[in-house]
Formats: C-alpha cells, structure tokens, sequence
C-alpha cells in the first residue's frame, strides 16, 4: 500500500475483491471518479485497488462474466448516496435500485461499466 498504513489483519475480515470487467482501465477510472480508490499498480503489472481507508483492497479481472443478477451484494459506504448516484451516472454506471426502496436504511444499487451490480450505503445522520 502506497501509503505504508497497513490494513487489519484479522481473522474472518474480508480483505480482497476481484470484480470483473471488460476494460480495466475503463473500470479503473469508474471507481477511481466514484469512490475515490486509490489505483495501483501490482509487482505483475496489473491493475489493483485500495479502498479509501486502505482496509479492502482488490483487482478486475477479464474472461469473467460481470455480477448482473443479485446475488451476494457488495456495498460501499458513502458520504451522500444522492451525489454518489449522480456521479455513477456521469461516470458510465447505471443507477438499478433508486433510493429508498430500503428505507429507512439510505442506500441505492448502481451497475458498473461491465454490468456488476454493487450497492452503496450512506449511514444516518444521528440525532
């Protein structure tokens, strides 16, 4: 990690995603403009990931079909799903589940540029 903080090493923590794609690069800078990952290259040369707080870090994968059925569902934590939705939309995602179907939980479901279907959550401001 770029920035020598070292995530939680912990037993049952999920630690590594690998999400299809059907160009990295494309789906690099969609995550990148999304959420913010930071994007790295690996020792082997191919494209990784770290989340924002360098606790989940990943790759994308070619040769895999994309996760377009709801099945096991990632969400991402954001600071505004209402923002995140209008910059997956700018950045060539596809919004699946408005906001507020969960409610009163704040999320959305969105499809990336191959087609996975991830969710985001935005958690409630306390009283």
């Amino acid at each position: 990690m770029e920035n020598n903080i070292r995530p939680t090493v912990k037993n049952g923590k999920i630690c590594y995603i690998e999400i299809p794609a059907t160009d990295i690069m494309s789906s690099a800078s969609f995550y990148k403009k999304v959420f913010g990952w930071n994007i790295r290259e690996r020792s082997d040369g191919k494209l990784a990931f770290d989340d924002t707080i360098n606790e989940v870090s990943g790759t994308w994968v070619t040769g895999r079909s994309p996760s377009t059925e709801v099945g096991v569902l990632i969400y991402v934590m954001v600071d505004s799903v209402v923002s995140t939705v209008k910059t997956i939309i700018t950045s060539g995602g596809k919004l699946i589940q408005p906001i507020g179907v969960d409610a009163p939980e704040i999320t959305a479901r969105f499809s990336d540029p191959a087609g996975n279907i991830f969710g985001i959550y935005q958690e409630p401001v306390k009283d």
